[in-house]
């Protein structure tokens, strides 16, 4: 998003005035650019800046391939060029093994020495304790690059590395606790991690980050929870085992207190651009202090920094529109595959073979063969486990749900895709969805019904429904919702794909609708479903993903569902039309 003279939107009736300057038009030398820089599910960066292109990673939990790596030239366009994970091997059954919905990936850091690019991160869930895993590369660029990892022993989480003057290598986990590691074996010391820091008194002393400058060993780390307590504090020491002394200022960031709409503050990282000034990276959480709706959940904002020689740093507050250091000059001169987190999606699905786009995930590692790009478009077959899932050892989702999605990373956008579904049993269904965990998510299904008179064949029926027991942050229960169901026209061609589509209504609605994809004009609203639905509740560590699903709702056998029920997706579109850095501004994201 680059920043815009005199912007007006006309959104839902209400008119909204952003009036700033460009770069070139301010007097002083800094530049001007919005918040969040990495719009959507981006919690937990971590970033650097290595021979004039930045790097960050953030979390992913269990939704595969995780752990992105994201590459700028200029710290605004930020390109996917890779996955940490992108194979199910690097750990074998992990994802299948692993159960709750905010398990997997926690926060990584991402570090560079002697020309390898390191990545260390936790996985929760896949065994019965936390594994600790150091993964590593020379080309970033080079998805397949990344390596199987060396496991390391570990209790806790957010490990970071940190390699001394004198080439000790030094791990710092949540607690804080610190320990030497060896990076080819994973072995760690002392055996008992070393208490270095609790922090200012805050809940979960968590996400540390070393770093050493002026002859000091400064500690950064987040406190209070990653809600609204949340903040970012330092330390430091003349030693890296300690004493660490705590800043009096502290905490150095946070929103807490506050009616920012952006909230959440915390878990930072800093880091330097090529001319040597310092910057930062956060999450944060575009929704006030209310807390209520907020489907992109945790967000990667950018804040300059100052830090003066022998000096605390000194870290600027999260605004939508920021001021800050000269910006590298505005390009997306960056190499390697995939899109920019800003893009929209384009994609036919028509080129039999064709690699699926980096930007679309699962909700754990997919079944073999899942999804394909054949000749009549991008084939889903069916999951005998739904978008729910039960208690059944095989309808859990954890051999695979058949979902494939991108983030919502638009205040406002437009998903649809070009369903062709022909199911031949009861039961069958496939759609599209707005997807935060497996018990909160809103669906507008094509689905094979039976009706109440078992003699009437089954009929094709346009659901929308809703899958959300909780709801908000503490989550609470929230009012079930009545499926809608419109049996499809008999006027709708049956050999015609149906055009599914789910759209912003509003900062706070979502609305789904379907047509014949060969005559818009016969457009069906289903109705519209509240966001509050798929904010915090069962995921309040995540956001939402939206695209396609199939499943058979639990018939066949074993993993199977009964034949012919396999979905093609054509014409996947997503547009993003605005995004929110107040409570009562937008702005276009285009570029």
């Amino acid at each position: 998003m680059k920043a815009l003279s005199y912007l007006k939107l006309l959104l839902a009736g209400s008119s909204f005035w952003v009036t700033t300057a460009t770069a070139q038009e301010q007097s002083s030398p800094n530049s001007t650019y919005y918040n969040p820089i990495l719009p959507g599910w981006h919690s937990d960066p971590s970033c650097i800046h290595v021979n004039e292109t930045f790097f960050c990673v953030t979390s992913t939990f269990i939704s595969f391939p995780g752990l992105p790596i994201y590459a700028s030239a200029d710290l605004i366009d930020w390109k996917l060029v890779s996955h940490v994970w992108n194979r199910e091997a690097q750990i074998p059954g992990a994802s299948r093994n692993t159960t709750g919905q905010q398990l997997g990936f926690y926060a990584a850091t991402l570090r560079y020495h002697d020309g390898f690019f390191y990545v260390a991160c936790p996985y929760l869930g896949g065994t019965d304790h936390n594994l600790g895993l150091i993964f590593k590369t020379q080309d970033p660029f080079d998805q397949d690059s990344w390596n199987d990892p060396v496991y390391f022993e570990t209790t806790v989480i957010d490990p970071d590395l940190f390699w001394d003057d004198d080439g000790t290598v030094y791990i710092a986990q949540s607690g804080v606790v610190l320990q030497s590691i060896d990076l080819e074996t994973g072995a760690l010391s002392p055996e008992t991690p070393l208490n270095v820091w609790n922090g200012t008194g805050g809940a979960y002393p968590e996400g540390p980050h070393l770093y050493k400058k002026d002859g000091w060993y400064y500690l950064l780390i987040a406190e209070g929870g990653t809600e609204l307590n949340h903040s970012i504090t330092i330390s430091r020491s003349s030693s890296v085992w300690g004493p660490y002394e705590s800043y009096e200022g502290n905490p150095l960031l946070t929103a807490r207190g506050t009616d920012s709409y952006f909230q959440t503050v915390g878990h930072g990282d800093l880091f330097q651009d090529e001319a040597g000034n310092w910057w930062g990276v956060a999450l944060s959480t575009r929704c006030g202090p209310a807390y209520e709706i907020y489907p992109m959940g945790r967000e990667t904002v950018l804040y300059p920094v100052t830090w003066a020689e022998g000096e605390w740093p000194i870290l600027d507050r999260i605004q939508g529109i920021m001021n800050g250091w000269p910006l590298p000059g505005s390009t997306r001169n960056v190499p390697g595959d995939g899109p920019f987190n800003s893009d929209p999606d384009t994609y036919d699905f028509l080129e039999t073979g064709a690699a699926i786009p980096r930007n679309l995930v699962y909700w754990r590692v997919p079944r073999d063969g899942a999804f394909s790009v054949t000749d009549q478009g991008l084939q889903i077959i069916p999951s005998r486990a739904n978008l729910t899932g039960s208690s059944d050892l095989n309808l859990t989702g954890q051999e695979g749900l058949s979902f494939i999605g991108r983030r919502q990373t638009d205040t406002l956008f437009t998903l649809s895709v070009d369903l062709a579904f022909n199911p031949e049993s009861a039961g069958a269904e496939a759609g599209i969805t707005v997807f935060l965990t497996q018990e909160n998510h809103i669906d507008l299904g094509l689905a094979l019904l039976q009706s109440d008179d078992s003699e009437e064949a089954p009929q094709l029926t346009l659901r929308l429904r809703a899958e959300a027991p909780l709801v908000d942050n503490p989550p609470k229960a929230s009012e079930p919702l009545a499926p809608v169901l419109v049996s499809v026209p008999s006027t709708w061609a049956s050999d015609t794909a149906i055009t599914l589509q789910v759209q912003t209504a509003n900062e706070t609605h979502y609305r789904f609708s379907a047509w014949p994809s060969s005559n818009p004009n016969a457009r069906i609203i289903l109705g519209t479903a509240s966001a509050q639905l798929v904010s915090g509740g069962s995921g309040t560590f995540v956001g939402t993903l939206v695209g396609a699903y199939a499943t058979c709702n639990g018939a066949g056998e074993d993993l199977d569902c009964p034949e012919g029920g396999n979905a093609y997706v054509q014409n996947w579109r997503y547009t993003g039309s605005a995004q929110a850095i107040s409570a009562v501004e937008l702005v276009s994201p285009t570029i």
